[in-house]
C-alpha cells in the first residue's frame, strides 16, 4: 500500500544512529543560528526529531518538531529564538517511541528556575529508576528514559545545578552525555564510561559542545579537547570551569562511532574517523584477501574502508555503486508490486564498471541481512562475475543498550547463522569480517572501547539477563 513512508537511515538495515547534541554561550552572537548550523552538521546523528532552547539570562524559550532541522526551523522561528546561550538535539530515538511529546530538549521548571536538558545516550537502570521515581510522587509526560534525569534533577533542586548532576550521577547506570541549561549556565556531562562522545570548542569569547568536533568546525569554533569521561563541564559569563568527581576505572568508548556513526571529518580521542576507518580496510585487506578485479564501496560509510582495502590489496578502487543524495527522510513508499525500488532509489549500480569483473564489495556492518542480499543480486544483475563481500566491522552478535539501536538479538543475522549461513543467505561468493583484533589495531588502542555488541561483554549492567556469549567466526568460502 503507497504513502508517506518514513526513512531514518540511507539504507535501512544500519544500526540507528545516537542522537546530536550541540550547545554554545557566545554573547553578542546569534546563538540559535549557530546552533541551527551545528545541529545541521550533526543531523546524520537523528532524523527523527530537533529542537532549540535560548537563553537570554532570564528565561529560556524553546521550539521543537519532529522532522530534520531544514524541516523544523525557519528563519522566521529562529528570529524569535534570541539570548546569549543555546542548546539543541537531534534525535533518533532509541528509548521511547517517535513521537513529538519524545523530542527534545525538554524543558521544565524546577526549585531553582528553568532548565534545559538533552540527552545523548540511553540508561540501563531508567525503567527501575522510573518506578522509584513515580512510587514517590513524579509525574511523566514522555516515555523517554530522558525524563528520568529531568525527574532526578528536581530531586536535588535545593542544590546547585552542578551540585545536583553529581548526585545523579550516582544514581544513574548506562550512558549518557548530556547538556543541561539554566537561564545562566551551560552544562556539559559525560557519564564515567565515556560511551557517547562529546568535545568542547572555543569560538572567539564564548565556548561550544557538541557530540562530535565536525560541529565545531561548521561554525568555525576551535576545537579544544573531548569533554573527559566522569567530567562536568560547566560554562558561563564567568569562563569555563571544569569538575571530574567520578574518574573511570576503565572508559568504554563506543567504537561503533569510528565504525558507523561519526562523521567521516570528526575527530574523536585524536583520531580522525576517516582514518579510523581506512585503518580497518587495510586491516581486513591483511586478514582476507581476495582474487578479484576491483574494490567497490557501499556509500558513503564503506568508503573509507574500501579506499583502504583497495591500497592495501592492490586492487583499484571503483565507484561501482552510485549515491541518489536526494532521497530525503519521506518519499512515496512503492506498492507492493514494486518493492524491490526501495534499495534501488537509494543506490544503483553502474554497468560499465561491474560487467564482467569480479567484485570486493565493502561495507561497514551487517545487521539483519537484507540490505546485503539486495545488493549483491543488483550487482550480478549489473554484470558482476562474482561478489565478495568484506566486513569493515565484526559480527554484530548482540544488541546495544548504551544508545545505539541494533535490534533485538533474535533480529541480529550473526546471532544465529554462521558466517557461512549469512554468506549463501546474500548470496555472495564469500563473505568476511574484520576480527576484533583488527578492528582495535586499526583505533590504536585497545583498551578503552565499548565492543558488547560484537563480543558480549558488556561494561555496565544491563536491562536483563545476559545471553550466552557465541564464537566470533571469520571469513568462509561459499559454494
Amino acid at each position: 500500500m503507497g504513502g508517506s513512508h518514513t526513512v531514518p537511515d540511507v539504507l535501512d538495515d544500519k544500526p540507528k544512529e545516537a542522537c546530536g547534541l550541540f550547545g554554545v554561550c557566545a554573547p553578542g552572537q546569534d546563538v540559535a543560528r549557530l546552533t541551527y548550523y551545528g545541529l545541521y552538521a550533526l543531523q546524520h546523528r537523528g532524523q527523527e526529531s530537533a529542537g532549540i532552547a535560548v537563553s537570554d539570562g532570564r528565561q529560556i524559550v524553546l521550539h521543537k518538531d519532529m522532522g530534520l532541522v531544514t524541516e523544523v526551523f525557519h528563519p522566521e522561528v529562529l528570529d524569535k529564538l534570541r539570548g546569549y546561550m543555546a542548546m539543541g538535539h537531534v534525535r533518533y530515538s532509541t528509548t521511547g517511541s517517535s513521537s513529538p511529546i519524545n523530542a527534545q530538549p525538554l524543558v521544565f521548571h524546577y526549585l531553582q528556575g528553568t532548565v534545559s536538558l538533552a540527552h545523548n545516550g540511553n540508561l540501563t537502570n531508567a525503567a527501575a529508576l522510573r518506578h522509584t521515581l513515580a512510587a514517590t510522587g513524579s509525574v511523566f509526560q514522555s516515555s523517554t528514559d530522558s525524563e528520568v534525569i529531568v525527574n532526578l534533577l528536581a530531586r536535588y533542586g535545593q542544590n546547585t545545578i552542578e551540585e545536583a548532576l553529581i548526585k545523579c550521577m550516582i544514581d544513574l547506570k548506562g550512558a549518557y552525555s548530556l547538556l543541561v541549561m539554566t537561564e545562566d549556565k551551560l552544562v556539559g556531562v559525560r557519564d564515567p564510561y565515556g560511551f557517547r562522545p562529546l568535545c568542547l570548542g572555543r569560538l572567539g569569547e564564548g565556548y561550544v559542545l557538541a557530540s562530535e568536533s565536525c560541529a565545531l568546525d561548521t561554525v568555525g569554533a576551535e576545537f579544544i579537547r573531548d569533554v573527559a569521561p566522569g567530567e562536568i563541564v560547566t560554562i558561563s559569563l564567568d569562563g569555563l570551569r571544569s569538575l571530574r568527581p567520578y574518574v573511570p576505572d576503565k572508559p568504554a568508548f563506543c567504537i561503533f562511532e569510528f565504525v558507523y556513526f561519526a562523521r567521516p571529518d570528526s575527530v574523536i580521542d585524536g583520531i580522525t574517523v576517516n582514518v579510523a576507518r581506512m585503518r580497518m580496510g587495510r586491516e581486513l585487506a591483511r586478514e582476507a584477501p581476495v582474487a578479484a578485479d576491483m574494490v567497490i564501496a557501499v556509500p558513503d560509510s564503506g568508503t573509507a574502508a574500501a579506499i583502504g582495502y583497495a591500497q592495501a590489496s592492490g586492487l583499484p578502487f571503483m565507484e561501482g555503486l552510485m549515491k541518489n543524495r536526494y532521497v530525503g527522510r519521506t518519499f512515496i513508499q512503492p506498492v507492493q508490486s514494486m518493492r524491490d525500488l526501495g534499495v534501488r532509489l537509494k543506490l544503483n549500480p553502474v554497468r560499465e564498471v561491474l560487467g564482467g569483473q569480479r567484485v570486493v564489495l565493502v561495507d561497514d556492518s551487517i545487521v539483519r541481512g537484507t540490505t546485503s542480499r539486495k545488493l549483491v543480486q543488483m550487482l550480478r544483475q549489473a554484470g558482476a562475475t562474482e561478489v565478495h563481500l568484506v566486513i569493515s566491522s565484526p559480527a554484530i552478535l548482540y544488541p546495544c543498550y548504551y544508545g545505539i539501536d541494533t535490534s533485538a538479538r533474535g533480529e541480529l543475522i550473526a546471532a544465529k547463522s554462521s558466517v557461512e549461513e549469512i554468506c549463501r543467505s546474500v548470496g555472495a561468493d564469500s563473505l568476511h569480517y574484520l576480527s576484533l583484533e583488527g578492528m582495535l589495531q586499526a583505533v590504536n588502542d585497545g583498551n578503552k572501547f565499548c565492543v558488547a555488541c560484537f563480543n558480549g561483554v558488556y561494561p555496565v549492567g544491563v536491562p536483563e539477563e545476559m545471553p550466552g556469549k557465541l564464537a566470533l567466526e571469520g571469513g568462509v568460502q561459499c559454494g
